[in-house]
């Protein structure tokens, strides 16, 4: 399928690898020049040369951190009128709640709300004046599926999901849309720290925490960052205009609810 976007120009955060570059190689094979970024510059440059290899694509590598305004800074003059956006960015560490302090509940925040939201203010007018934007945020399957240990995830992530419900409505009206995916458990680096840290929170071997996590799993594996990344090409597709606000969830069936 032609998703319509060849030649438009996307930003994904946090896209050295895991799913943000699942994200950034379905988008250049998409035909989309793709600003990635992340803080390491050799793993991001390994990452940058790969997409380019692979798919001819434009790729222009950003060492940034993104939770600053000076990260956002250089994102923004790598692609300053950018048509899509995908924000991602790493969560804290799982986490007894009791053990959650002021400090690290705000730093969440500050990582997985407020630092996507000024990069969405930073870039929806010109969308809108354009009249095609595709805003896609990378949250969690923890914000509709309770995690233990995922509290602070899951709040900053939850919050970022209800303040841009609103937005989304706001700038339908111009062919820019805000969606959601909702991962659950990928073969990632995240989710092998997860893994490790909940083996050490219940005192089991990591062997026995990914049997467990597998056996909640419905698909009985983990999923892919290409198939992932691939949902996400789609939503910032000429193809998704018609879906906004949503929550699209990918976990192998591990959500037990109809609705």
């Amino acid at each position: 399928m032609d998703l319509g976007i060849a030649g438009r120009t996307a930003i994904v955060c946090a896209s050295s690898k895991g799913l943000g570059r699942g994200c950034a190689e379905a988008l250049a094979e998409a035909g989309c020049t793709v600003v990635i970024n992340g803080r390491d510059a050799k793993t991001l440059e390994a990452t940058a040369a790969a997409i380019r290899a692979a798919t001819g694509a434009t790729i222009i590598a950003v060492v940034a951190d993104v939770s600053t305004r000076a990260g956002q800074d250089a994102l923004l003059a790598a692609a300053p009128n950018p048509d899509i956006l995908v924000n991602n960015n790493g969560g804290p560490p799982p986490k007894p709640f009791r053990q959650v302090t002021r400090e690290g509940l705000l730093e969440g925040v500050v990582q997985n709300m407020a630092t996507p939201l000024e990069l969405v203010q930073r870039v929806i007018d010109g969308m809108v004046e354009r009249g095609f934007g595709r805003i896609i945020n990378i949250t969690s399957a923890s914000v509709v599926t309770p995690l233990t240990g995922l509290d602070v995830s899951s709040a900053a992530r939850a919050g970022l999901t209800a303040f841009l419900s609103g937005v989304a409505r706001e700038v339908a009206h111009a062919n820019v849309t805000i969606n959601n995916i909702l991962p659950g458990v990928f073969d990632t680096d995240r989710i092998k720290t997860a893994t490790t840290k909940a083996a050490e929170m219940q005192g089991i071997s990591m062997d026995e925490a990914v049997k467990r996590r597998l056996a909640a799993v419905p698909a009985g594996r983990l999923g892919r960052p290409d198939e992932f990344g691939k949902l996400c090409a789609f939503v910032a597709s000429t193809h998704a205009g018609y879906i906004t606000g949503q929550n699209f969830l990918i976990d192998g069936g591990s959500f037990r609810g109809t609705f």
